[in-house]
């Protein structure tokens, strides 16, 4: 009588898959996270350590000066932009204004962008820097 051979069955596993696996998921985090460029002025000091996704970014200088995701702005056509904004954003739901402020910038301004961003319900957070 005749026995088969049984086939042993390999117990390795193949890490090829898996590195181009986590080499495509690293390429789409980088091309799908946002990337907020902030300008080279004093932010506000403040000990929170709170990160939040941002939707656009509103950046006030001290001279008065309005721009929103690097575009210039005219103080009265803010809100117009950022209704606009608003309702272009890909994530209307949770769409989050980061108020970039200048050091001395003043607090009106900076009131003004959150009655806006109250106004369109959406979600408003101060850019500060860590204390060191």
């Amino acid at each position: 009588m005749a026995f088969k051979k049984r086939n042993k069955v390999s117990a390795e596993f193949s890490m090829a898959s898996l590195t181009d696996i986590i080499f495509l998921l690293l390429i789409f985090f980088m091309l799908t996270s946002t990337l907020v460029r902030i300008q080279p002025f004093d932010l506000p000091v403040s000990d929170s350590k709170t990160v939040a996704a941002t939707s656009f970014v509103v950046t006030l200088e001290k001279s008065g000066r309005y721009t929103i995701n690097n575009k210039e702005v005219s103080p009265n056509a803010l809100e117009k932009a950022l209704r606009l904004e608003a309702r272009t954003s890909d994530n209307r739901e949770n769409a989050t204004i980061t108020i970039v402020a200048e050091v001395g910038t003043p607090f009106e301004n900076v009131v003004r962008v959150m009655k806006i961003a109250n106004r369109l319900k959406v979600n408003a957070i101060i850019a500060t820097q860590p204390k060191t």
